[in-house]
């Protein structure tokens, strides 16, 4: 595709060759079916994108064999609610937990809770990690022209339980809710449910380990595709949604559409447009990616972590560094991942270790000029002033130490990157070291990062990184050397190995200027008091789409003064889609 739109006036430019996409090639391209809730091995018969992409436009009235007919959308099956946009009643058609494969994982009834821990008891084990709300606001009644706003709401890379985000009597005000902005705007509102870590199986197991999130949201987007004629809305202007571990998700279907590396998976749970000799028959690319703060490149994320808290002394200076040692051999391996991605800046100059900072500045940069030239009451503390946040509802004074902003003409006269990282620090405390994959290192057996993610499904969890791998010193957990008696590189290397296959399909990076099918429109926002992860992983995600020829519309930026969240610019998003689903133009034409 050709690049319609050039945001900060960027050209079109080919994806150079890097070690990741080498090893994105050169590695198992017929992936080995998971065990999903038990033992399957599957034949993979890839399809390549191009051929997908061939199929008839939304397969419409298709039904490859009596699996998919199974999965026939009932149009009358619904109930009608009233909610209130903007002071007005509108109507709303609510589908209500459409089960989107047609072999779902049984779930127990007893779940244990997020991040924070507790724990619920669901009604819908059958399916209630693989459904799907459907709203049809009255103006998108018999409308198939109409895009589908498609939410995934992990929060963590934690599994999703079905949700009505859409519910009778609330009023919406467009302006602060993106759910009431979609309706008024006469989108479908798809609410998708999802298996991702912590989901228990009925068996006991945790069938919820990558790439199953994945392997779901791909099956919801085949569901669309395979129904598109029958349902309101256009299978063809998919705007997936997803904040935190749901951008993540948002990041990776947006960057895998249609690679057959996934088709063990959705053959695994019986997604539709997966034909009887495990070929697809369906595409499961999408038209948009609204993503915030995506929590994604997880094999790499520990590494970018590290270093950029600890390249200027950030932990040492807020006193978070307890393990000092730990830190500065994570962090060492920056330069050798960063080089490998071969990614340049808008100017093109390589990025790299030595020019990230300077990147990530004019980031910060850009996010304040922008913040403050989009209205003229809006102002940003004198050096010296204090900047009031409330976080949970508490409101705190920080001195503004570190950026100095000309008021006359409105832009940034510098930035101090070192008390810059301190002042992010100071919002909320850094994570441990490592951030995402701790579990099982030194000892640990309560930590609640990514780890449990990988493994197979018998596993509570299983290390994902070289560090966390070497590191690990927990007997009987199944990982580390303690366990296997091999080094990270030793394991990896064997061709039973599937940890490393798990961190590839979550990583949106693995698939961006490959011969998958990348969403042609990305908005992704990260904020610029987020400690959750590194601003260098969206910075990284940003230059990698920008080197993909198949993205047109690429609008990506650091959000002023925001922390870990989303959907916190609901008329700058909305408004963003609906240009380019102007662009597009008729998804039926």
């Amino acid at each position: 595709m050709q690049r319609l739109t050039a945001p900060r006036g960027r050209e079109a430019r080919t994806h150079l060759p890097s070690v990741r996409a080498e090893r994105s090639v050169a590695r198992k391209q017929f992936l080995r079916g998971m065990a999903l809730a038990g033992s399957l091995v599957l034949t993979l018969v890839a399809v390549p994108a191009t051929v997908a992409a061939a199929a008839p436009a939304q397969s419409r009235g298709h039904a490859a064999d009596p699996q998919d007919a199974a999965l026939a959308f009932d149009s009358s099956g619904y109930t009608t609610i009233t909610v209130t946009i903007d002071g007005r009643p509108v109507d709303v058609r609510w589908y209500k937990e459409i089960c989107y494969v047609a072999n779902p994982v049984a779930a127990a009834a007893r779940q244990p809770g997020g991040p924070g821990g507790g724990g619920s008891t669901i009604p819908n084990t059958r399916c209630g990690y693989q459904s799907m709300n459907v709203f049809v606001p009255e103006s998108a009644f018999g409308d198939q022209r109409a895009p589908i706003y498609f939410a995934v709401n992990n929060s963590g890379w934690m599994a999703s339980y079905i949700r009505a985000s859409v519910t009778a009597g609330t009023s919406y005000n467009s302006a602060t809710s993106n759910v009431g902005a979609a309706l008024k705007a006469g989108y479908v509102f798809v609410d998708v449910a999802n298996r991702s870590r912590g989901l228990v199986g009925a068996d006991g197991s945790f069938p919820g380990k990558a790439p199953a999130a994945v392997a779901d949201a791909k099956a919801a987007v085949r569901y669309l595709r395979l129904n598109d004629t029958a349902m309101p809305g256009s299978a063809e202007r998919i705007v997936v949604n997803g904040t935190s571990g749901g951008g993540a998700l948002a990041s990776v279907l947006g960057a895998s559409g249609n690679s057959g590396e996934y088709t063990p998976y959705l053959a695994a749970i019986g997604a539709a447009g997966i034909d009887a000799e495990a070929r697809s028959t369906l595409r499961d690319d999408v038209f948009a990616v609204n993503a915030y703060c995506p929590i994604t490149d997880l094999g790499n994320a520990d590494t970018a972590y590290e270093w950029l808290y600890n390249v200027l002394d950030t932990r040492n200076t807020t006193e978070q560094n307890p393990t000092p040692q730990a830190a500065a051999e994570i962090a060492a391996r920056f330069a050798a991942y960063e080089k490998s991605l071969g990614l340049r800046n808008p100017d093109g100059s390589r990025l790299t270790a030595t020019t990230m900072l300077n990147a990530v500045k004019k980031e910060v940069i850009r996010s304040a000029e922008t913040y403050l030239k989009a209205d003229p009451a809006r102002t940003i503390p004198p050096l010296g002033g204090t900047f009031e946040i409330t976080t949970g509802g508490t409101a705190k004074s920080y001195v503004n130490d570190w950026i100095d902003v000309d008021t006359a003409t409105r832009t940034v006269r510098s930035v101090d990157m070192a008390r810059y990282l301190a002042f992010v620090a100071a919002q909320a405390a850094l994570k441990t070291t490592p951030a995402f994959d701790a579990a099982g290192v030194d000892g640990n057996t309560t930590s609640r990062t990514e780890t449990n993610l990988f493994g197979p499904p018998t596993a509570t969890y299983m290390n994902y990184t070289e560090f966390g791998w070497n590191h690990n010193d927990v007997p009987g957990d199944g990982s580390g050397p303690d366990d296997t008696g091999l080094t990270w590189k030793q394991y990896t290397a064997q061709k039973s190995t599937t940890v490393d296959d798990q961190v590839h399909l979550i990583n949106p990076m693995d698939f961006i200027g490959t011969g998958a099918d990348t969403a042609p429109n990305w908005y992704v926002r990260h904020g610029t008091r987020d400690r959750d992860t590194a601003f260098t992983v969206s910075v990284n995600l940003d230059r990698a789409l920008a080197g993909d020829r198949e993205v047109e519309d690429l609008d990506y930026r650091l959000a002023w003064n925001q922390p870990h969240a989303g959907n916190y610019d609901v008329p700058e998003a909305m408004a963003w889609i609906a240009g380019v689903v102007q662009q597009a133009g008729d998804p039926l034409g």
